[in-house]
């Protein structure tokens, strides 16, 4: 018998780029994955900062009535000092104190991937906003 075809050599080309795809498949999903990570990071460091801006109050004695009043600028000191402790580059967006009973932090950072890639942006910009409110009891 005849075989009419030589197929010699195309199950290897075929090996080969499934390998490649699969491994493209693999570094996107790690970097999307780190990606992931670092915006649950940055949400984190935005909650921090937001807890310890509701902390900035300034205490109000109205007769036998005690209020707790957040301004901007005690927010903003207290975002300040939580920023500047933490580790990484986070920039601080806004911090403010909306209704005097809040206070709202937005901060940025910038992704960078771990790895060179052509299906991955050079950088991306991640941004989180937190607020939290304080009370008197």
């Amino acid at each position: 018998m005849r075989v009419r075809g030589d197929d010699s050599g195309s199950v290897l080309l075929l090996t080969l780029g499934y390998a490649l795809l699969a491994l493209t498949l693999i570094i996107v999903a790690a970097m999307a994955t780190d990606l992931y990570i670092a915006q649950k990071r940055l949400d984190a460091l935005a909650d921090a900062a937001a807890l310890a801006g509701a902390d900035g109050f300034i205490l109000e004695v109205e007769g036998d009535v005690v209020r707790a009043r957040l301004t901007d600028g005690g927010v903003r000191e207290q975002v300040t000092a939580v920023l500047d402790g933490m580790p990484g580059r986070a920039a601080l967006v806004a911090a403010t104190a909306p209704d005097g009973l809040s206070a709202r932090v937005t901060i940025t950072a910038d992704w960078h991937p771990p790895l060179a890639s052509l299906f991955v942006p050079e950088a991306v910009r991640l941004e989180a906003t937190a607020t939290s409110r304080t009370a008197l009891r």
